[in-house]
């Protein structure tokens, strides 16, 4: 299922290369089913992550799958930015053609994945699949004995309306600040790059410093820099300078390089090995639902009421995550996953 979904990722990505102005609706079609294959395989991508590491190395092993994803997109970015700097695209008319670039990198990080990646133990055999409807049932029956996972996916939920919100909307509040055309290619490339900074070292200090010590951080690092463009915009409502948007765009990178593998970790920490691909797959459609209503509810606050409320909201959206957050115990969410295998090896035997 990975590497079916990767597939149809990297031919639907190509295709995009076809569209011209005016064609809009041809682009959605093919750009709305590339996402959700995207998507789907991140959420099973994630749920190799118990299988290929311990608890002790789950918060490194996920910080180093999560910057190798940011070295690769770093990379991808400097041919993105050369193109459009050496070879005259300037303009997001001559751009189709990093679509088929982006669509063979796509290709070529698929093919280790193919050949090394294996089935990890405890996943469903052909004989234990089961309909979907009763394994969606089932999964959501053993929420019941996994509370703190339950706690964490809904401040996860709340936070991840924030994150989703600055994804989509980066460039438009970029543009707001003044960065226009080729400088949002420059100015996605320092995100890309500040995010992989901050993955590299979230992998090599997450396990000593502990997954809910990382995630407090970052949340506050979020809140900070969400707060200073609220700052910024209601101090300076017209023509902030630029420069204030490109320093409060490293905090921006460092919160993206950090609270993703942060939270990944944790769902793997409390993820039975027998379910890892359920509650991956839970955790993924909280991120992805918590995109569309963060992303609609910002949207329609910046249109109808403006900018700093919107800012506001997003700041929001922090705060109270991280209130939530700090009710989830991380000690007694394991013991809940072991309590699960156990569970699971005595019925099975």
């Amino acid at each position: 299922m990975l590497m079916g979904t990767g597939v149809c990722c990297v031919v639907l990505t190509i295709l995009l290369s076809l569209i011209r102005p005016g064609s809009g609706w041809i682009g959605l079609l093919l750009f709305i089913p590339a996402n959700i294959m995207y998507q789907l395989g991140e959420n099973m991508l994630a749920s190799f992550l118990p299988g290929i590491s311990t608890p002790r190395t789950i918060g490194r092993v996920s910080a180093i799958g999560w910057t190798m994803g940011y070295v690769g997109g770093v990379l991808l970015l400097v041919v993105v930015a050369a193109g459009a700097m050496f070879f005259g695209l300037g303009s997001p008319e001559d751009w189709r053609v990093f679509f088929v670039i982006a669509g063979v990198w796509f290709a070529l990080g698929m093919i280790p994945a193919m050949m090394f990646l294996r089935e990890p133990e405890g996943h469903a055999s052909t004989k234990q699949t089961l309909a979907l409807r009763e394994r969606i049932a089932g999964s959501v029956r053993h929420l019941q004995s996994h509370r703190q996972l339950v706690r964490f996916l809904v401040a996860f939920f709340v936070y991840g309306f924030g994150v989703q919100t600055m994804i989509m909307f980066a460039a438009i509040i970029a543009s707001d600040f003044g960065i226009q055309r080729e400088q949002l290619i420059y100015f996605t490339l320092q995100l890309t790059v500040t995010a992989g900074a901050t993955a590299i070292v979230v992998a090599k200090f997450q396990d000593r410093i502990g997954i809910r010590i990382t995630i407090l951080a970052f949340l506050g690092v979020w809140i900070v820099s969400c707060g200073s463009m609220l700052a910024v915009e209601l101090a300076i409502p017209n023509n902030p300078p630029q420069w204030m948007f490109w320093v409060i765009g490293n905090g921006i990178g460092i919160g993206l390089g950090g609270i993703g593998t942060a939270s990944r970790s944790i769902v793997g920490f409390f993820a039975p090995k027998h379910r890892t691909g359920e509650f991956f797959g839970l955790w993924g459609m909280s991120y992805k639902l918590a995109g569309a209503i963060g992303v609609l509810s910002f949207g329609q606050v910046k249109a109808w009421i403006g900018d700093a409320p919107a800012l506001g909201l997003l700041t929001g959206f922090f705060v109270v995550g991280l209130v939530l957050f700090l009710r989830v115990n991380i000690s007694a969410g394991r013991r809940e996953a072991m309590r699960g295998d156990r569970v699971y090896k005595h019925d099975t035997d």
